[in-house]
C-alpha cells in the first residue's frame, strides 16, 4: 500500500467541493476559487500544490470534495505522485462503503431488533440522525469498552490472515494492517451501536457480521492498485499522443518519430513547447453522490481528457450533431485501435484485463468507456466503477 510512503504530494489540485465542503470553508473565513475544468463547468473548490494525502482522504470521508481534477503536459516525471493519489481516492471510498455496510447489517441484528421492540421512541435504524458531538460525548468514557471491542473483532481475523500459507509473509503484514486501518475509520454511530450492545448476549452476532465485512473490503482493497497502474498507463499514453503529434509539426520529414521522441534532450524540448502552448492531459476522479444520494455513494468515475484548443468546438459539435466524427467504444477496441508501434499498447491491454478480472472477483462493477474525435485526435475516456 503506496499511501504512506510520502506525507506530501506534489501535484497541481483543483478540488471542487460539495455544498457540506463549501459551507465548511466559508464558514471558516476560506476563500474559494472559481475554475473551469476540462469539460469547460465552471466549479468552486480550492487548488492545492502540494498536499498530505491524509488531508484529502479525511476532506473524502465526510463528504466535502465531489471532484479532484489535475492537468499536465507530461505525468512520466509525477509518476508515483499521480498513482498515490489515484489510491488515496479509492481506499476512502472503499473505508466510506464499509462503514456504510456495517452499519446497515448492525441494525438488521437481534440485539438492535429488540431493543428498537422495547424502545419504540428511541429507535435504531436507517433514519437515526445523532451529531457528532453528541456522539463523542456518549462514546468518551467508553475508550477501554471500544479498544476491547475492537480486539475481539480482529483477533479471528489476524488469526485467519497469519495461518493462511498461500500468503507471504509481506502480503500476511498488508493485510493485518489493512484489516486494523478499516477498523480505524469505522464511523462513530457504528462504535455507538457496538458499544451499545457490547455486553448484550447478541454481540457476537454484531462482530462476526462485522468480520465477514471487513474480509470482503480487504479483498475488495486488492483494487485500488490496479486502477492506480490503469490510470497511470492512459494518462502515459495521451502524453505520448501529444509529444508525438507536436513532434511531427517541430521537425518536419523525420520518418523515425519514435526514434526522437524517446531521445530524453528532444523530449524535454517537446514537453516545453507543449506547456507553452497549453495543451495538457487532464485527469479527473469525480466521486459518487454525497451522503444524500442514495445508492451513488460508492461510485467514482475517472474521466482523462486529452485537450487542445478545439476542444470545445469539437464538444459543441458532438453534442448538437451526435455527428459520425465520435466513435463510442470500449477501452479493449481503443487499446486494439492503435497505431502499430504505439508503445505500451500491450501493456494497456494487459493491465486492463487484470483490472478488469479483479473487479469481477470482489464484486466491483467497472465498465469502460472512450469518446474518440477523430478531426482533433481528442480522446475522452471514462472508467467507472461502481464500489
Amino acid at each position: 500500500m503506496a499511501t504512506d510512503k510520502k506525507f506530501i504530494l506534489e501535484l497541481p489540485l483543483k478540488v471542487v467541493l460539495t455544498e457540506d465542503g463549501a459551507s465548511n470553508f466559508i464558514s471558516h473565513n476560506k476563500k474559494l476559487l472559481r475554475f473551469k475544468l476540462a469539460d469547460n463547468v465552471e466549479e468552486y473548490g480550492i487548488s492545492l500544490n502540494k498536499f498530505s494525502p491524509q488531508s484529502i482522504q479525511s476532506m473524502i470521508l465526510v463528504d466535502y470534495i465531489s471532484k479532484i481534477e489535475i492537468s499536465m503536459s507530461e505525468f512520466v516525471s509525477s509518476r508515483q505522485e499521480v498513482m498515490d493519489l489515484s489510491k488515496v481516492i479509492v481506499f476512502s471510498i472503499l473505508y466510506k462503503q464499509f462503514d456504510r455496510e456495517v452499519y446497515q447489517a448492525l441494525i438488521q441484528c437481534e440485539c438492535v431488533r429488540k431493543h428498537n421492540r422495547a424502545n419504540p421512541t428511541h429507535l435504531i435504524d436507517e433514519r437515526t440522525q445523532m451529531s457528532e458531538r453528541q456522539l463523542r460525548t456518549i462514546l468518551s468514557n467508553k475508550e477501554n469498552i471500544i479498544q476491547t471491542t475492537r480486539r475481539q473483532i480482529l483477533e479471528p481475523v489476524w488469526k485467519s490472515v497469519m495461518g493462511n500459507e498461500e500468503f507471504s509473509s509481506e502480503e500476511k503484514n498488508i493485510y493485518l494492517l489493512m484489516s486494523e486501518k478499516f477498523m480505524n475509520r469505522l464511523g462513530l454511530m457504528n462504535w455507538y451501536i457496538i458499544t451499545l450492545f457490547a455486553k448484550n448476549e447478541g454481540a457476537n452476532e454484531m462482530y462476526i457480521a462485522i468480520r465477514n465485512i471487513l474480509s470482503q473490503y480487504m479483498e475488495k482493497s486488492k483494487v485500488a492498485e490496479y486502477i492506480s497502474v490503469m490510470v497511470m498507463e492512459l494518462a502515459l499514453n495521451n502524453e505520448n499522443t501529444n509529444i508525438r503529434k507536436e513532434a511531427k509539426q517541430m521537425y518536419h520529414g523525420i520518418k523515425d518519430i519514435d526514434a526522437l521522441i524517446y531521445d530524453p534532450e528532444v523530449r524535454a524540448k517537446i514537453v516545453q513547447e507543449l506547456q507553452r502552448k497549453h495543451e495538457l492531459v487532464f485527469l479527473s476522479w469525480k466521486l459518487g453522490g454525497g451522503s444524500t444520494s442514495i445508492g451513488k455513494q460508492g461510485r467514482l468515475a475517472i474521466t482523462l481528457y486529452n485537450k487542445d484548443d478545439e476542444f470545445q468546438e469539437v464538444k459543441e459539435n458532438i453534442e448538437t450533431a451526435k455527428s459520425s466524427n465520435t466513435a463510442k467504444k470500449t477501452l479493449i477496441d481503443f487499446y486494439r485501435d492503435l497505431p502499430e508501434g504505439q508503445e505500451g499498447t500491450d501493456l494497456g491491454l494487459y493491465y486492463l484485463s487484470y483490472l478488469d478480472d479483479a473487479c469481477k472477483k470482489v464484486n466491483v462493477k467497472f465498465e469502460s468507456l472512450v469518446n474518440q474525435f477523430s478531426a482533433s485526435e481528442l480522446t475522452v475516456i471514462n472508467l467507472n466503477f461502481n464500489f
